[in-house]
């Protein structure tokens, strides 16, 4: 197979797969071509590649020879023309993105979306979503440290003592649990909540006290995002998490429902009860943020506390971010390349079908296609 690796847009650092995953797969009998400068900003110049067996070539002829093109974010809408009957693999966020999906049956394209991948046992390796939850989670608390105008740990000196910062993480997925990890190493005390129960374990071995609100949906089969809940439960969720706001100097935010707007957790009235001085990092805020000033890739600041909506994180480590990437990546082309380096889709095997979003003019995945269809046959 000839795999392509493809420049991401401009606001991108990352790159699909770095030249030490490339040597992984050009062993394997694959060949790759590079587009030139994909891995600049990841610290990995053309010519790492080139010392790998990979070729480096423009846009252009990378669209146009490979099978297989890789990228992390959905291509130009210009490279479609030249991309008839390939293969995208990528994080191409079809349940919002719905125009792309269309594009990719006009032009009869095969495209597998990771972020659609059955989060189970077996697809932990190539779990992108994870991957790179885990480096958002690490730096959330970095930003919050640096954005915030006092210390985390507590201090006692003849000059007198310093209290911890308080530190409230909604959410204890992937994110969230790094966050824990990385705040507790940094001196906070940290409060957590969550809507499923099953995480309370996991947070109270990190050190951290978990918020129980009880009549929570089942989330635990919802891949790690959150769920729709009712109404007799989001106000008891409400009045929970408002006290723990109100005594927070720190929070950190992750809760994201696919193909939704992110779940407004802390309301207005929330935030006026936060002293001066107080950050929160959304992490939801690609999809509009936890907060209902939230305002993605800005920061807002509302009656002295620093909103900081940030979704793309881990584009703050391309290097590493990049690593974990390109493993998950070729984890993931194992189950679609044979051992003769020849194209095998088994469409009996459920992550392959599973992250499948289009196929043959076809729409897959059964979630992107109870959403889809009915808007394309109107």
């Amino acid at each position: 197979m000839i795999i392509g690796v493809l420049k991401e847009p401009s606001f991108e650092t990352r790159v699909s797969l770095l030249a030490e995953s490339a040597a992984a797969l050009i062993k394997k009998g694959n060949k790759l071509i590079v587009e030139s400068g994909a891995g600049d900003k990841s610290f990995n110049n053309n010519q790492e590649y080139e010392k790998v067996g990979a070729e480096i070539k423009s846009r252009a002829e990378v669209l146009e020879q490979a099978d297989i093109l890789l990228s992390i974010h959905p291509i130009e809408n210009e490279d479609f023309a030249k991309v008839h009957s390939k293969i995208l693999l990528g994080v191409y966020q079809p349940l919002a993105n719905g125009e792309n999906v269309i594009k990719s049956i006009e032009r009869k394209i095969t495209t597998f979306s990771l972020d659609m991948l059955p989060r189970t046992t077996r697809a932990q390796a190539m779990d992108v979503l994870s991957s790179q939850a885990n480096i958002a989670g690490y730096k959330a608390v970095l930003l919050a440290a640096n954005s915030y105008g006092r210390y985390f740990p507590m201090f006692m000196t003849a000059a007198g003592s310093i209290a911890p910062a308080k530190m409230l993480i909604l959410g204890a997925g992937v994110a969230g649990l790094q966050a824990i990890a990385t705040a507790k190493r940094l001196g906070a005390v940290v409060e957590v909540f969550d809507t499923r129960p099953a995480v309370k374990e996991e947070v109270m071995s990190l050190g951290a006290k978990f918020v129980e609100v009880e009549g929570a949906a089942d989330a635990s089969t919802a891949g790690g995002y959150a769920v729709e809940q009712t109404e007799e439960y989001k106000q008891k969720q409400q009045q929970r998490i408002a006290e723990s706001v109100a005594k927070s100097d720190i929070i950190i935010t992750t809760a994201q429902i696919p193909g939704k707007k992110a779940p407004i957790l802390i309301t207005e009235e929330m935030l006026n009860s936060m002293r001066n001085g107080s950050v929160i990092i959304d992490l939801a805020a690609s999809t509009g943020g936890n907060t209902p000033f939230t305002k993605n890739n800005e920061t807002v600041n509302y009656n002295g506390v620093s909103i900081i909506g940030n979704s793309s994180l881990q584009s703050t480590m391309p290097s590493d971010a990049s690593k974990l990437y390109g493993k998950n990546i070729v984890n993931f082309l194992q189950l679609i390349i044979d051992k003769d380096a020849n194209l095998n889709l088994n469409w009996e095997d459920d992550l392959v079908k599973g992250a499948c979003i289009t196929h043959n003019g076809e729409i897959i995945n059964d979630r992107v296609k109870s959403i889809l269809s009915p808007s394309m046959n109107n």
